[in-house]
């Protein structure tokens, strides 16, 4: 079975939209694994229905190589993003791993990606959802 980790901090309120938009196109086909860097985030996604979930930075680095896509917020890949939240060896893992990243460009951290054309959130993830079943080519 494929295998995403949706990663989140704050309130998870990204994380549980990818998670609902994923839930609802792939079904059970798919294993969704909710990692937060806080306790709220990883709530938020396993109640929109991620398979399992995990806190903090030990699980993140732990669980990045085993899934074979990466998906959340730009600022995960971000040393101390998310306020502060998404720690040097969080960041570290995440970009380390080999599982493929596909990242909503969002500009939260001020961080700016030239050539990407604002959209609003529910399309953006429109779009992921689609590069995902790319992906796996379904």
């Amino acid at each position: 079975m494929k295998k995403i980790a949706v990663i989140d901090g704050q309130g998870g309120g990204i994380g549980s939209l990818i998670t609902k938009a994923l839930r609802e196109e792939f079904g059970d086909r798919i294993e969704i694994l909710a990692l937060g860097t806080n306790s709220t985030a990883t709530s938020a996604m396993m109640k929109a229905r991620a398979n399992k979930g995990a806190t903090g930075e030990n699980a993140i680095a732990w669980n990045v190589d085993r899934v074979q896509i990466i998906t959340g917020p730009l600022s995960i890949i971000m040393p101390n993003g998310m306020l502060g939240e998404l720690t040097p060896k969080m960041s570290d893992a995440i970009i380390s791993s080999s599982a493929k990243k596909l990242l909503i460009p969002l500009n939260q951290e001020n961080a700016e990606v030239i050539g990407v054309v604002k959209e609003p959130l529910p399309h953006l993830i429109e779009k992921l959802v689609e590069r995902i079943k790319e992906e796996f080519n379904v």
